[in-house]
Formats: C-alpha cells, sequence, structure tokens
C-alpha cells in the first residue's frame, strides 16, 4: 500500500517549528500531549502522530470504502482536519477516539455523498490485505480445495450481511471485529453509551448469526 503524503502545497504553509521536545520524546508520551505540542507550534508532533497511526487509519477507510486510492485520499483528509483542529483540541477523549470519530465521519460522508455510484460488487471485506497478505479471517495455509470453496463462500456471505447491516451497526462491527476497538472507545466515536454500543453489537451480531447459521 502506498505511504499517505500530505499536500506539498500545505506543508509549505505549515508555520516554523518551534520545537518543545525532540521526536524522540513522543514514543514515551501521551497521544493528547503531543497534541497540545502540536497546538505550541511543534510540527515534529503532528509527524509522529501521522507515522503512529497511518497505517492504521488506511486500513480503516479501506474496509469503509473498499478503494485503496479513495481510502488514502480521506486518510489524508483525516491528518488535515487534525491539523487544522489542533487551535481547539481539547484533551477530553482518548486521541485515538476523537481520531476515529473524524474517519468515521469523514466515511459516512464519502458513503452517502457517492451512493448512486457504488454497488456491492466493488466492496470486498475478504480481500487480500495488500500490506499484511492477509484476509481479516485468516484462515489455515493447508486447505484443501473443497475447505477453500466453503471459506470463500463463507466469507462473501459474511461480507454480504455485514454490508446489508444499518450504518451505525457495520461501522460498530467494523470498529470491533477489524479494528480492535473496545466497547468504550466505540461508543466514543459513535456518541453512545458503553451500554448503547454492547446493545448495538449485540444486536448487528445477532443478525449475522441468524443469517449465518447455515455456514455454523
Amino acid at each position: 500500500m502506498a505511504t499517505l503524503a500530505l499536500n506539498p502545497q500545505l506543508v509549505e504553509q505549515l508555520p516554523a517549528t518551534a520545537q518543545h521536545h525532540a521526536p524522540a520524546d513522543f514514543v514515551h508520551m501521551d497521544d493528547a500531549a503531543i497534541m497540545l505540542e502540536l497546538r505550541s507550534g511543534n510540527m515534529a508532533g503532528f509527524d509522529y502522530l501521522i507515522q503512529k497511526y497511518r497505517k492504521p487509519i488506511i486500513h480503516f477507510m479501506y474496509r469503509m470504502v473498499h478503494n485503496q486510492a479513495v481510502a488514502e485520499e480521506l486518510a489524508q483528509e483525516v491528518f488535515l482536519r487534525v491539523y487544522r483542529s489542533r487551535e481547539t483540541y481539547r484533551a477530553e477523549a482518548r486521541f485515538s477516539t476523537w481520531l476515529y470519530r473524524i474517519a468515521t465521519n469523514l466515511a459516512v460522508n464519502h458513503a452517502r455523498d457517492t451512493k448512486q455510484e457504488r454497488s456491492a460488487s466493488t466492496i470486498h471485506l475478504d480481500e487480500v490485505d495488500p500490506e499484511t497478505g492477509t484476509t481479516p479471517d485468516v484462515a489455515d495455509s493447508a486447505i484443501g480445495a473443497e475447505s477453500e470453496m466453503l471459506r470463500r463462500e463463507r466469507l462473501n456471505a459474511i461480507r454480504q450481511h455485514v454490508l446489508a447491516l444499518p450504518e451505525r451497526q457495520r461501522m460498530a462491527v467494523l470498529m470491533h471485529k477489524y479494528e480492535g476497538l473496545d466497547y468504550k472507545q466505540i461508543g466514543d466515536v459513535l456518541k453512545l453509551s458503553e451500554s448503547a454500543t454492547k446493545s448495538l453489537l449485540f444486536r448487528a451480531y445477532q443478525t449475522l448469526r441468524e443469517k449465518l447459521k447455515t455456514f455454523v
């Protein structure tokens, strides 16, 4: 997967760096503290956050939109919004939660804006990850042809039924299953209580279990 690069014109417009901590210091700092460094003009903090979250955000976007070029474009927009929001950033929630909220909103807006252009055939949750070489459900490499066919049928069914879930259930499943976010993080992103998030995911997984019971 190609690397994320910010628009050169934007980079040229960035203010001169006012160093407060050396890049090596950021490893031991909380992300929120790094954002406060960015707010005070330390651009090295922005570079660090991009390097730390670039791949996870591109992967998340890819699973939401399933177009690599669009995923990278949206990921770039996520980090641009982080930069533009540096003055108003408040460390009231985990940085990662705030970041995924930005990403989720952009993905939802993109889905709505391109609703007429998309079709189910262009979205493949079971595609091989271009960086890891694996699918979301990693299979045993030693399986036979029949097992491989059944696995593909199962993955295709999962893909279809995840995509058919209501939008908030679909986003919650993607964040929970593929991004490893916990209930509280997902709730913070979707602005739900932890119990409401559990309920949302319960309904989603209940629907998927019912739809996929022939594969159990």
